[in-house]
């Protein structure tokens, strides 16, 4: 028998993969599934929850969105995620239960925004399925919504500072965002985009239309509107290079976002 006949050639079968170098080999193109799709999150406490008088206009532009443009709609948690970290805080529950714990309540979000959008041929998928069919789904109907928290679940990275997990809505659009290959990201609040200082403690604070990743640290802003763990996934992103944040209470900037414009704050790698 040839000693060949039992082995897989393969570039790394041999190689440690704790090995830097090796690592750094594998930093090639990656194919891009769903190119032609948008991942755009809609706030839970600062969109969905702020009533019909949001919420429905939001509704309108993002349907007719849906009749050019193919739509993955995440969602945020909102006020009652708060309450159950600060519940879960006091009973001294660690980071990866809170991490559970979120995602069901966003679950909740995803399926009000569903409703709304059924009459468009829009639901929310249950976020067993949503991963691995998300590229049937897309391409059988107009747009998909998802709870917008990443699966980390009990594996959920422990914080830096305090417990709350890192991955919350933003991160989760976001890295599923890079995962496909999608076109772009549009995270959709109640702030016109990025200010130095947060405009409600200071209205003259100053607008930042345009920024790059390495810029953000640099000036290390008190407050950011989004989860400040995308700086870390834009850095090391293959596909997604840049997110924006947009106001949601004049829900054109959603059609305007998607038309190539930038009503808002675009953060971006170089």
């Amino acid at each position: 028998m040839n000693s060949h006949d039992n082995h897989i050639p393969s570039a790394l079968a041999r190689e440690s993969l704790l090995d830097r170098e090796v690592m750094a080999s594998t930093n090639s193109s990656v194919v891009r599934m769903l190119p032609d799709a948008h991942v755009i999150k809609i706030g839970g406490r600062s969109i969905i929850e702020a009533g019909r008088e949001v919420m429905l206009p939001v509704v309108e532009a993002l349907a007719t969105a849906l009749k050019t443009h193919k739509l993955i709609l995440g969602v945020g948690g909102g006020a009652r995620s708060r309450h159950v970290f600060s519940v879960g805080l006091d009973l001294g529950l660690p980071t990866g239960v809170l991490a559970e714990l979120s995602a069901a309540d966003a679950l909740g979000n995803a399926h009000i925004l569903g409703t709304l959008l059924a009459p468009h041929g829009v639901v929310a998928i249950p976020p067993a399925m949503f991963g691995h069919l998300l590229p049937l789904f897309i391409h059988s109907v107009p747009g998909v919504i998802f709870n917008g928290v990443p699966p980390y679940s009990l594996w959920e990275h422990p914080s830096s500072i305090g417990r709350i997990p890192v991955h919350r809505t933003d991160s989760g659009c976001v890295i599923l965002a890079e995962c496909f290959g999608c076109r772009s990201v549009i995270l959709v609040k109640n702030v016109r985009g990025l200010f130095a200082e947060d405009p409600d403690t200071n209205p003259q604070a100053e607008f930042i239309p345009r920024i790059s990743v390495a810029e953000l640290r640099a000036r290390q802003l008190k407050t950011l509107p989004f989860d400040e763990i995308l700086l870390d996934v834009l850095e090391t992103a293959h596909s997604v290079k840049q997110f924006q944040i947009i106001d949601g209470r004049e829900p054109q900037n959603i059609l305007r976002a998607l038309a190539g414009e930038c009503p808002g704050t675009v953060v971006y790698v170089d």
